[in-house]
């Protein structure tokens, strides 16, 4: 319940995650009042770092790897480092293991990258260095509501071409050896979609080309930095941010004129009750939220003791093997079952900021996606996956976290059902984000937004949602001074 307060606001934002707070510092930066309301006593929603093992080993709690955090323009338009923010970038930004003596790696350079995949290499430099070259363009097009009309046709007509094809098809049609569809596999595999689904192909294509671009950073002293320097911007600002403080009525908040919501439909409709209009309340209750993730982070008392070389340089490391293991695991989270080889993601982030663990030491997560709302312990299916491109890799371990769909959504309530996405990444979904509109932040509601994830241009670390809604609040009902 939020306490009385006497004093009014122009705008209330209702979640300290990525996009509450963009969303209140492009308010602020306009000179309007700002209060943002969080829940939890700490701010950043998925983007938080904690001890959560042992004394010491710094981890991030959700989202721990951040292309879209430097290629989004309001992002980098604050200058965040003045905040204390900064980035690392890994030698590698990705690397695909797909046997115990085979492992495809992702370079910042597309030609080096084309190098290591033999025959591929002409194709792979085909499909991406085009994209590469108008990265900032495409960047500015994709980080918008689907429904825009492009400020560069051609070139968004052309990636959309290729964007809409599954990515099963793109990766065979463009590449003959299993490095170069493998490796395109595990990027397109990060929007929780089976493989065949059209559209799935985007991923990877955004994906490899960020890789290229901007890499595939992560934040000095974890993800809750990126958090902490939004705070402290928005705070020279003259914004005021209020933590422990549950909203579970909209009329019980502050007056503002504005009112901005990073949370997700269901959410919304819960507390809004009856003052929504009933079609928009069952356009609201038809949105869906995707597969779930099974997360473990791990305290390790030495690296880990991966087969291959590359892996020992990338940041990020996808385990999962050939084109048609990954298709299969990721077809297997979208029948409902949980795949006996998980395609995982993994990175140790102390190979690269070693402030994050006692000396010596490391941290690690790794990944694997699950049905929505799963209570399978995957530990076993993890560790045996993580063990068979890293032989001896248990030894190694410390302590565990295990966080199940239920543990993640305690965590933050926007992960409903453990889904990390803010809801399922298909063609229709992302067009119609939370609903068809060609404003989809305005809610029926007076001067009520929704600027969460679940509003284009959906997940990530990059704020775009918040700044979106914000635009669309200063032209409806702030009046931009």
């Amino acid at each position: 319940m939020i306490r009385p307060d006497n004093n009014s606001y122009d705008a209330v934002i209702v979640g300290a995650g990525t996009n509450g707070l963009a969303a209140a510092v492009r308010l602020a930066q306009k000179g309007f009042s700002t209060l943002v309301i969080e829940r939890n006593s700490e701010i950043g929603g998925s983007a938080r770092s904690e001890y959560l093992t042992l004394p010491g080993f710094l981890h991030d709690v959700c989202s721990a790897v951040h292309p879209l955090a430097v290629a989004s323009p309001f992002l980098d338009s604050l200058k965040l480092q003045g905040y204390g923010l900064k980035f690392i970038q890994p030698d590698l930004p990705v690397a695909h293991t797909i046997s115990r003596g085979l492992t495809a790696a992702l370079h910042r350079s597309v030609a080096d990258t084309a190098a290591g995949l033999e025959s591929d290499g002409k194709s792979y430099r085909r499909l991406f260095e085009p994209l590469v070259t108008r990265r900032k363009s495409l960047t500015s097009e994709f980080l918008r509501p689907i429904l825009h009309w492009p400020r560069d046709p051609w070139t968004w007509m052309r990636f959309s071409l290729t964007a809409l094809g599954s990515a099963s098809y793109v990766a065979k049609r463009h590449f003959a050896g299993e490095p170069a569809r493998a490796l395109f596999a595990g990027l397109a595999a990060h929007s929780c979609l089976p493989l065949e689904a059209p559209g799935s192909a985007a991923f990877g294509l955004v994906l490899g080309m960020l890789a290229h671009g901007v890499g595939w950073p992560i934040p000095r002293g974890g993800t809750q930095a990126i958090s902490n320097a939004l705070a402290a911007l928005l705070q020279s600002l003259g914004g005021k941010i209020e933590t422990g403080v549950e909203v579970r009525r909209l009329e019980d908040l502050t007056r503002a004129r504005a009112v901005l919501l990073d949370i997700t439909p269901r959410q919304f409709i819960k507390i809004a009750g009856d003052s929504l209009p009933t079609r928009y309340r069952n356009r609201l209750q038809r949105f869906r939220y995707g597969p779930a993730i099974f997360k473990i982070d791990y305290a390790l008392k030495e690296p880990i003791p991966w087969s291959s070389e590359i892996c020992r340089r990338a940041g990020t490391i996808h385990l999962g093997g050939t084109l048609q293991e990954v298709a299969a695991a990721e077809r297997a989270v979208a029948d409902g079952r949980h795949p006996e080889q998980p395609f995982l993601l993994l990175a140790q982030p102390t190979i690269f900021d070693p402030t994050r663990a006692p000396a010596g030491c490391h941290v690690a997560w790794a990944y694997c996606h699950v049905p929505n709302g799963s209570s399978l312990d995957m530990t076993s299916r993890v560790e045996d996956q993580i063990e068979r491109f890293a032989p001896g890799f248990r030894d190694c371990v410390l302590a565990r976290h295990i966080m199940q769909p239920a543990n993640l959504e305690k965590h933050n309530p926007n992960l409903i059902g453990g889904s990390i996405n803010g809801g399922s990444n298909d063609i229709a979904q992302l067009i119609a984000r939370p609903v068809l509109s060609l404003n989809p932040y305005l809610t029926p509601l007076t001067g009520v937004y929704l600027c969460s994830s679940s509003t284009p241009p959906g997940p990530g670390v990059h704020g775009m949602c918040g700044f979106h809604a914000a635009t669309r609040a200063l032209q409806d009902v702030l009046h931009e001074r």
